[in-house]
């Protein structure tokens, strides 16, 4: 090979240097909150004699080393081992206007119940969810005055958890694709089992203004399973799986639904709104007949790259919504909520109201 040859490769390979690390560059930047469950006066669960709170710690800081070798912004609710209350946890992240926030504990059961799993705020498609729910959130007992700085909420009552879901209705499609990945990472890397992507009322989800997902890293009341996530090996390989996850998540962000599509712009007289009932979402299409849809009519569909969205009804004005909300819940959407979209886009429901007002 010449010398003129050698040049052109040199020239070549340091200009791919170049690209490559532009393009790294480009994924990254965001700032992940990891939130290491429990802490302090709070030992979380404790089966099998392992502390739930030591474990999940470790996992979190493994997590965030991850990340930041990544040139992730990585914020942690806690280092070591202290109380911190989930109201502080979800201030915390907004005051860093994370992009993500990352809640790690370990479950525990009466049974021999093993594998990992994810949560993303919603009502509780059954007892077990809300069970699993009512036993994170009763940590706001060892605050205080939690009954004003949680508005009167009970862990204990289901019905409590209603008002929580509302706030995160705009960042449930991202909180969805994030629990996703993460779970398809423990799945697919970790040969875990796999208990599925969830909604329960969390909490610490609720005040969080960002996508945000609760992990479940396994049963310590499971024997294996506990000396597994009390082992350092299983720790690395969770932590490793988990930053995988939302590497890949932030990466495959392009594309997908964005809330970046709330902000406001200027309105005009052109401008079209349009008021739909999300009754559900799901990775599989499902023919629009009223039949797979309990009877419901008026039904209509949007896709990104991962999820298929379906609505029912469409109106111009909020009240006529609130009417299609109410039919939607009757036939048994007790989960369905409404939406906004201007010319075709997803739009703040509040901020339209406040922009009628003024």
């Amino acid at each position: 090979m010449n010398s003129r040859s050698n040049y052109n490769l040199s020239s070549l390979l340091i200009l791919l240097f170049f690209l490559s690390n532009f393009v790294f560059s480009q994924s990254n930047g965001y700032k992940v909150v990891i939130d290491a469950g429990h802490g302090g006066k709070d030992p979380g669960n404790r089966g099998n004699g392992y502390y739930e709170k030591n474990i999940v710690l470790n996992i979190a800081l493994e997590v965030g080393k991850k990340l930041e070798k990544l040139n992730y912004k990585v914020i942690y609710t806690r280092k070591d081992d202290r109380f911190v209350d989930l109201f502080k946890r979800a201030q915390i992240a907004n005051n860093s206007n994370a992009d993500l926030f990352i809640s790690i504990h370990c479950d525990a059961h009466s049974s021999n119940a093993y594998g990992a799993g994810t949560f993303v705020l919603g009502l509780h498609a059954n007892d077990r969810n809300f069970q699993i729910a009512k036993k994170e959130n009763s940590v706001i007992f060892l605050e205080e005055n939690y009954e004003q700085k949680y508005d009167g909420f009970d862990p204990n009552n289901p019905e409590s958890v209603i008002s929580l879901v509302l706030m995160q209705e705009e960042y449930l499609d991202q909180s969805i694709l994030a629990a996703n990945q993460i779970q398809k990472s423990f799945v697919n890397n970790l040969k875990r089992k796999n208990r599925t992507v969830k909604q329960a009322g969390f909490i610490v989800l609720k005040y969080t203004y960002m996508p945000s997902v609760l992990i479940e890293t396994g049963f310590l009341t499971n024997k294996t399973e506990g000396q597994y996530l009390n082992s350092k090996k299983g720790q690395l390989e969770m932590a490793q799986a988990i930053s995988d996850a939302i590497n890949k998540y932030f990466l495959n962000l392009n594309g997908n639904v964005s809330y970046n599509t709330l902000e406001i712009s200027n309105s005009t007289n052109k401008d079209v709104f349009e008021f739909k009932v999300r009754i559900a979402t799901g990775s599989k299409m499902i023919p629009l007949k009223s039949y797979n849809f309990k009877g419901l009519k008026s039904l209509s569909l949007k896709q990104n790259s991962k999820l298929y969205m379906y609505y029912f009804g469409s109106s111009n004005n909020i009240d006529d919504a609130r009417k299609n909300l109410i039919r939607a819940k009757s036939a048994g959407y007790k989960d369905a909520f409404i939406e906004l979209f201007k010319n075709n886009k997803l739009y703040s429901i509040d901020k339209y109201l406040n922009e009628i007002e003024n």
